[in-house]
């Protein structure tokens, strides 16, 4: 009678322990090794990260709901905010465009100041789009939430990166983020701004890092910063750490000014 030999699986090929609780560190590992060769690969060196809701449509996409709403009697209130809401996806698909030609030019071998989003659709889509229409490589760092999956078909396809953990993900946000524009979002946008003004108040990050936030209207009625004030809950000074506008020229030349300050010679090169 043949005797049956045992087959041992290596540790590193036994899925039902890589999906363990006990093996979460290596996940949690997996979420920075892998990006970061990935980076590496593709000569990623720093990026421009766009962050805003996920909700906001294009202007052709709000101009037609619009028109469906008002022939099916539907909720025309609601529609006629979300076309108003578009101009804020049309600012981002420009700015990323215009800061990707910008970046494009510069005289490096690595590729430079590469536009970022959380790569789902809204603002996230605008700014990778504009990328990708500027023929520009951009990075997507999606999520796994319990909703449908929401890529969005403008990011590199090799830089498209898929997280389970929030934490990993915020890391390399903030990390290869050279400039931050903020846009009008939910709960996720908040808490992404939040953090990061929280480590630049703190000086857990220590590098120049502008911050934008985009559309004053909508910031002024979302976050009362005059009110931390009052209530001495921040000082004045904090509201330097962020620079508010409504204007795709500002934000543009706000952005390519710190950038060609801090992270520039004379020459064009990246330091």
């Amino acid at each position: 009678m043949t005797q049956r030999r045992h087959q041992s699986v290596k540790a590193y090929l036994n899925h039902d322990f890589l999906k363990s609780r006990d093996a979460r560190p290596l996940r949690v590992l997996s979420e920075y090794l892998e990006p970061e060769a990935r980076f590496a690969r593709f000569r990623v060196d720093d990026t421009i990260v766009f962050m805003g809701s996920a909700r906001l449509l294009s202007r052709e996409q709000a101009e037609r709901e619009l028109e469906e709403t008002e022939r099916t009697n539907g909720d025309l209130t609601r529609a006629r905010m979300q076309l108003e809401m578009s101009q804020y996806y049309e600012a981002a698909r420009e700015l990323a465009n215009r800061l990707t030609q910008w970046s494009k030019q510069l005289a490096d071998e690595e590729r430079r100041f590469v536009v970022c989003t959380g790569g789902g659709p809204g603002i996230m889509e605008a700014a990778n789009r504009g990328a990708s229409e500027a023929k520009g490589v951009n990075v997507g760092l999606t999520i796994s939430i319990p909703i449908e999956e929401f890529d969005n078909r403008y990011v590199t396809r090799e830089l498209s990166f898929h997280f389970h953990y929030f934490f990993m993900r915020k890391f390399w946000f903030a990390y290869l983020a050279k400039a931050v524009i903020v846009f009008p979002g939910g709960f996720g946008t908040l808490d992404e701004l939040f953090e990061l003004l929280t480590l630049l108040q703190t000086r857990k990050i220590r590098k120049h890092l502008p911050v934008v936030l985009f559309g004053k209207k909508y910031w002024k009625d979302v976050v009362n910063f005059d009110a931390l004030i009052q209530y001495g809950c921040i000082s004045p000074e904090d509201l330097q750490l962020f620079y508010p506008t409504d204007s795709i020229d500002e934000a543009y030349d706000f952005i390519v000014d710190r950038l060609t300050e801090y992270s520039l010679d004379e020459r064009g090169a990246i330091l």
